[in-house]
């Protein structure tokens, strides 16, 4: 209650001062530069200096009315530091003066002209300059020696508009040194502007990359509600949606005046507060003009006073553009700034002036040098007076180095420097026009361009070509545009407990290329974010492995995070959608890296190949134990019976059949992809041949037994050898009508396997893969077919119930495979294949020559020739 009690005392307060300077006709708006002035007490924004070629400096100030008269000491508000922007362009002019390189035998003079902050003033001060001596009658003006021949100002981008429409009209050139925003068409509108500062789209361009090198993505924008306002927000706002930056809140501050008249809302915490205390934006985007950081400290600090709460208000990151002078009034001088602690601010490149900080220690408030500004500002700095009336007295040994830096600054600030500059292009202009040289003596010649007869216009020639370097080092010029040739730093602003300060100069702007460069561990952030650099995000980032969907309903900076689709990874932290990986490539588990595949084939050294390599090797050598056993015991009845040559063809078709295999096992090459599926299936046809043959053979040899039969002149091993040649011809024949128009080929798989490259041979034509395949199932239900029907033959030596059962467990493997065949991909659909021919030529072995082995080596008295006349 007590701090309501004394905020409403305060309100009051105000608002019967602000009546008191209404009565008085004079502008007085409390949190503006400039309050309550007159003739004898002005001091401040530094809007209008008028530079004249007379050998005496003349301070002029002006009141609202020549006729009004006030006390020499009133009661003031104001922005001390403003002061700084008076001596800086004293000591500028002092510099030029006792500098004879420059001018010579020519002494540069100026007036200082206030605007309180008004249209009006501005106008009516501006009228002052171009009339005579103490009469306000433009374009009259009858003595020399107030013969104006330029203008700098102003503080802020209206007043100086203000005053170019008055002064365009006299072509007299001016010089703004806080004009931000360009003007449309300034060329023609504005010919005789220029503005001693850098391209404002180099400012926006570094704000946009401030905020994308720190990741903030949701961000506050703050401007003064005004045309200046306006326009920073509509050009920053597209900018920023380009650049994939939300603008969560858009505040326009109205001036604290508008507060006073409405005092009510700030008793239940005005909008712009809550604002201001969001929880949900890290960073704000300030347009700092003087008016919005006043405006922007006094609702801080009521905020604070109504609700008690000094944490939620100051835990921001403060960016601000090149207009802010971090400084203060005297009503808010005992304001806790800390809230400003690690701010950030962009400011046009400036640098420390030698002899500026001890021209500042020499000024005193007794020193006799037509300085009647300084008895005002010593008074209100130190809060004493000079004449012992009000309390403390004033001894003048004050040291302005000891006041705190948000009230006087003992080096110049960037405001400063612009004006600094301002003044030395002006007399390198004059110098230029003055300078004894053939080319400028003939203009003289021709234009008599004396001290008396100069005219403003004839300045501009030389003030656009104009370049020279400051005693700082740095070079000052135009560009085409009427704008300076330079860059800006980035600040870092360190705040202590007892108002001091310190600038950190943690980047710059390059003003060519456009491209921010910047120390981010250099930075020292507000105390309340640990030294951590702060977030500003609608929501957590997404991680890699995830991207962003958005809100329905929500800003496009607020989104949920889902994770990649299968085969997919996003690598990036916030990415919109996830991409591919290279063919060779696959995700990783987490879906935020890409790994290079695995090459998959059925290689000789894992072991599932090791596995057919032995099944092959060991089928082989039963094959050939067969063989051997055969051929020992080649003159037995069982060995001659159903033809010999054709049981000898079979085996060693068979041996090749298992050696096959091989063709599969392995990396493939273009030759063994020629090989695999044709010299399997010549082989396995020849197999089946022989079986056909041997079954055919059975089969007529009974039937030529019958009395009167003609089928005797096809028993015999000219038939067998018949059937054979043929069936293997055909199959031979479609394998080299494949290998002719459709061969096979090699084949790198990429998308068959997710984290493999699949090397296979493609058959070049499944068509003729499976004519092939077809062919042998059709000499193998053939060769079943026909076995099944002669297996009762009463024959003791019949194999065709053997062949019946080999051709039935053959037709199943191979009936099985295709199926398989299909569902498997890689080395496994390879190993399928290999796995059909081992087990079919198994088969057949097994069912064929196992039991002949058995009554060979077991039943030897069964493979006797007695024992077959015994059952004739």
């Amino acid at each position: 209650m007590a701090k309501i009690f004394l905020l409403l005392l305060l309100i009051l307060w105000l608002q019967q001062h602000s009546a008191e300077c209404k009565t008085l006709n004079a502008i007085c708006v409390i949190i503006e530069p400039i309050q309550i002035l007159n003739e004898y007490c002005q001091m401040g924004d530094l809007i209008i200096g008028a530079f004249t070629t007379q050998y005496n400096c003349v301070f002029e100030t002006s009141s609202f009315n020549e006729s009004f008269k006030m006390k020499p000491l009133c009661d003031l508000v104001l922005k001390l530091k403003n002061y700084q922007h008076v001596l800086t362009m004293a000591f500028a002019v002092k510099e030029i003066n006792e500098n004879s390189q420059i001018l010579s035998n020519v002494t540069l003079g100026f007036y200082i002209y206030d605007t309180y902050s008004s249209a009006r003033m501005t106008y009516y001060n501006t009228l002052k300059l171009l009339s005579t001596w103490k009469r306000t009658i433009p374009n009259y003006i009858c003595e020399e020696a107030k013969k104006m021949m330029a203008l700098v100002g102003g503080l802020d981008s209206s007043t100086s508009f203000y005053m170019a429409t008055l002064t365009g009209l006299h072509k007299i050139p001016q010089i703004a040194y806080s004009v931000f925003a360009p003007v449309m068409n300034a060329s023609k509108f504005l010919p005789f502007l220029y503005r001693i500062m850098p391209s404002d789209a180099v400012q926006y361009s570094g704000i946009v990359q401030l905020l994308l090198h720190f990741h903030w993505t949701w961000v506050g924008i703050i401007a003064t509600d005004n045309d200046d306002g306006e326009r920073f927000v509509q050009t920053l706002t597209p900018l920023l949606a380009h650049h994939g930056i939300c603008p969560a809140i858009i505040a326009k501050i109205p001036t604290l005046s508008h507060y006073l008249n409405y005092y009510e809302l700030l008793m239940h915490t005005s909008p712009e507060s809550m604002l201001l205390t969001s929880s949900e934006v890290n960073v704000f985007v300030l347009h700092a003009n003087h008016r919005t950081i006043t405006c922007i400290k006094w609702l801080i600090y009521m905020y604070d006073l109504l609700e008690g709460n000094k944490t939620k208000s100051v835990n921001k990151i403060w960016i601000m553009t090149a207009h802010w002078d971090f400084s203060s009034d005297i009503l808010q001088k005992s304001f806790d700034m800390m809230f400003f602690h690690g701010a950030l601010s962009f400011a046009i490149h400036s640098k420390e002036l030698l002899g500026f900080t001890h021209f500042l220690q020499g000024l005193h408030p007794h020193s006799d040098n037509n300085d009647k500004f300084i008895p005002i500002f010593w008074q209100q700095a130190f809060g004493c007076s000079l004449s012992g009336d009000n309390g403390k007295e004033c001894t003048g040994e004050e040291k302005l180095g000891h006041l705190p830096g948000v009230l006087f600054e003992m080096s110049m600030t960037s405001q400063s420097y612009r004006i600094y500059n301002a003044v030395y292009l002006l007399a390198y202009a004059l110098h230029e026009i003055y300078k004894p040289k053939p080319e400028t003596r003939a203009v003289f010649n021709r234009c008599h361009l004396t001290f008396l007869n100069l005219k403003p216009w004839q300045i501009h020639p030389f003030l656009r070509s104009i370049t020279f370097n400051n005693s700082a080092g740095d070079i000052v010029s135009f560009n085409e545009n009427g704008e300076l040739t330079a860059g800006y730093d980035i600040l870092n602003w360190v705040i202590f407990p007892n108002q001091s300060f310190a600038r950190v100069r943690v980047g710059k702007m390059d003003p060519q290329d456009k491209e921010l460069i910047i120390k981010t561990d250099t930075i020292t952030w507000h105390s309340s974010f640990n030294q951590v650099q702060p977030l500003s995000l609608c929501n957590d980032n997404c991680h890699q492995g995830y991207r962003r969907r958005k809100k329905e309903g929500k800003p496009f900076c607020c989104y949920d995070c889902v994770p990649c689709e299968d085969g997919k990874i996003s690598d990036q932290m916030d990415t919109d959608d996830c991409f591919q990986c290279p063919e060779d490539q696959y995700p990783n588990k987490n879906k935020d890296q890409c790994l290079p595949k695995r090459i998959n084939f059925l290689s000789f050294t894992e072991p599932l190949g090791v596995t057919l390599i032995f099944l092959t090797l060991m089928l082989s050598v039963i094959t050939v134990w067969v063989l051997w056993i055969f051929t020992i015991h080649r003159n037995t009845p069982i060995v001659k019976a159903n033809n010999q040559d054709l049981t000898y063809y079979l085996l060693i078709s068979l041996l090749l059949c298992f050696h096959s295999s091989f063709l599969f096992i392995g990396k493939p090459q273009t030759l063994t992809c020629y090989l695999r599926q044709t010299t399997f299936s010549i082989i396995f046809s020849v197999a089946i041949s022989c079986i056909l043959a041997k079954t055919v053979t059975v089969v007529l040899a009974f039937m030529a037994t019958k009395p009167g039969s003609k089928l005797k002149k096809w028993v015999g091993k000219r038939l067998a050898n018949f059937i054979l040649l043929g069936c293997s011809l055909i199959q031979a024949g479609i394998c080299f009508l494949w290998l002719w128009i459709f061969p096979p080929f090699l084949n790198f798989d990429f998308h068959a396997l997710a984290e493999e490259i699949v090397v296979e041979c493609k058959e070049g034509s499944d068509i003729m893969f499976y004519c092939v395949l077809g062919y042998l199932s059709f000499l193998a239900i053939v060769s079943f077919t026909v076995a099944y029907f002669a297996k009762k033959l009463p024959d003791i030596f019949n194999e065709a119930k053997f062949i019946t059962f080999s051709m039935l467990v053959f037709c199943s493997v191979w009936f099985s495979f295709i199926p398989s065949y299909l569902s498997t991909k890689g080395k496994y659909m390879v190993a399928v294949e290999v796995f059909s021919i081992l087990a079919s030529s198994a088969g057949l072995l097994g069912c064929i020559f196992f039991p002949k082995c058995c009554i060979i080596l077991f039943q030897p008295i069964l493979n006797s020739k007695d024992l077959l006349i015994r059952r004739k």
